[in-house]
């Protein structure tokens, strides 16, 4: 019978891709989900039975088991950019992510990857870095031979960054922004979930600080982004303080309404983020380590922000027939 990966979150953005090419290599692959009914997508990935959608809540560890129960290897790709309900930060990604490489463990699991992220840190004052940290210390302690990847900045068809930000440029001429000035370095998703193929396989060990080729300025990216959908906008780059009142004010509105209201635009967490560089430490392993080369932002922006240009697909078609002469 063929190996089984359990991918706890595995209906995401990254662990779509994990999933898909876990099967491609023949392995069985169990989607572990708190809503199996909207990861369905995820079937067609492999043959009739090889690539399953399963009820899984990582708070709770009978259901974390449950969905580990005969898993080769597993893969958490859980985590959260705004805590809302039960699903706060310490629950899920400290907490939640402790869980799991526990019961891996104790289930004799032989390989575990964990997906946390560039600027984890126990000593930040974002709470999102410092459970990420938490995240981390709570692995290795249960499971010292993991594979822990920190990306930068995700790119890819269904990211929330480009796409975002595309998006907001459709409708207005400004495109206001935080921390114009802070650095990234995007990573391409087929490249992380590539790399964690190799920690599935057992072919990695260890923390890898993922960044692609490109490190630039959030202004940059804009202008980059900008560039690719044909709009001319004007990247605003607002002061670190009005983002703290304004995520503060959005914060209050999202706890007001018990979660009802769930603050997507910014959060002063988020902010706290915003103010420090997100770039591949100084003599971190990364992926030239694991054998992969990073995928420059340019090959592949095109391939799917190409729907946010004024006139979507036709736009270099329009583009060349305006140089075309008229006949005399």
């Amino acid at each position: 019978m063929s190996k089984l990966v359990t991918i706890y979150g595995g209906s995401g953005f990254v662990g779509r891709y994990i999933a898909r090419r876990m099967a491609k290599l023949g392995w069985r692959v169990r989607v572990a989900v708190r809503r199996p009914n909207e990861a369905l997508f995820v079937k067609p990935y492999g043959a009739v039975g090889q690539v399953e959608p399963v009820l899984c809540n990582i708070r709770d560890d009978a259901s974390v088991k449950a969905a580990m129960n005969g898993a080769d290897a597993v893969v958490n790709c859980v985590g959260i950019l705004v805590g809302v309900g039960k699903n706060k930060f310490d629950a899920v990604q400290a907490e939640g992510a402790g869980r799991i490489a526990r019961i891996a463990a104790e289930s004799g699991v032989q390989n575990l990857v964990h997906i946390s992220a560039i600027g984890a840190d126990a000593e930040s004052e974002s709470t999102y870095a410092r459970t990420k940290a938490q995240g981390e210390a709570a692995v290795l302690a249960a499971f010292p031979n993991a594979t822990i990847l920190r990306p930068s900045i995700i790119f890819g068809n269904e990211d929330g960054f480009f796409n975002k930000f595309a998006g907001m440029a459709r409708f207005t001429p400004i495109l206001p922004i935080f921390g114009g000035d802070t650095r990234f370095q995007p990573v391409y998703v087929e490249d992380v979930a590539q790399a964690a193929v190799k920690g599935v396989l057992g072919e990695a060990q260890g923390i890898y600080e993922l960044g692609g080729p490109d490190v630039d300025t959030f202004r940059g990216l804009m202008d980059k982004m900008l560039e690719v959908i044909n709009r001319k906008r004007l990247v605003v780059s607002l002061p670190f303080f009005v983002g703290k009142i304004m995520g503060g004010a959005l914060d209050l509105v999202q706890a007001a309404t018990g979660g009802l209201v769930v603050n997507k635009m910014v959060t002063r967490d988020q902010i706290k983020n915003l103010a420090k560089d997100n770039v591949v430490a100084a003599g971190a392993k990364g992926l030239a380590d694991l054998g992969i080369k990073p995928t420059p932002v340019d090959a592949i922006l095109p391939d799917y922000l190409w729907r946010f240009r004024p006139n979507g697909q036709y736009d270099a078609i329009q583009a060349s027939a305006k140089n075309l002469r008229k006949p005399s």
